[in-house]
């Protein structure tokens, strides 16, 4: 699965073509429903982990699809304190089972690639808040 091709089946209506950009879509809500994922990473080619929103899901998502089978790549970044393996293992399981369940495809492989780890931020306001409410 070298190229990246649109899946075609036919049908006695037709043929049914699903682009690569809905697997890539499938794949980032699969991946962002797992515990412990901050995040979608930026992309593959550069070193720099970008953080993206929720509208910019198929960004850290790569996808081969063929007639029948689709290899998925995530990039990623995990929340602090969270096992990595374990994060991973529930990305892979989950990816597969919403791309095959939603499309008829067979995954053969979802690797997933750790770009960064996102500690979590003081929130300066609840400090500022809980302050206030001390010194009345």
């Amino acid at each position: 699965m070298s190229t990246i091709a649109p899946d075609y089946e036919k049908t006695d209506l037709g043929n049914i073509q699903i682009a690569p950009e809905v697997i890539e879509v499938i794949a980032g809500l699969a991946t962002i429903e797992v515990p412990g994922v901050a995040g979608m990473s930026g992309g593959f080619a550069g070193g720099i982990a970008e953080l993206l929103g929720r509208k910019n899901l198929s960004k850290g998502v790569k996808v081969e699809v063929g007639q029948k089978e689709a290899a998925i790549d995530v990039s990623i970044i995990v929340e602090f304190g969270h096992k990595i393996p374990e994060v991973a293992g529930e990305i892979q399981q989950n990816v597969k089972q919403a791309i095959e369940s939603m499309t008829g495809l067979d995954v053969v492989e979802v690797n997933v690639h750790i770009h960064d780890v996102q500690f979590k931020a003081v929130d300066k306001t609840n400090e500022e808040e809980t302050a206030v409410q001390r010194v009345k």
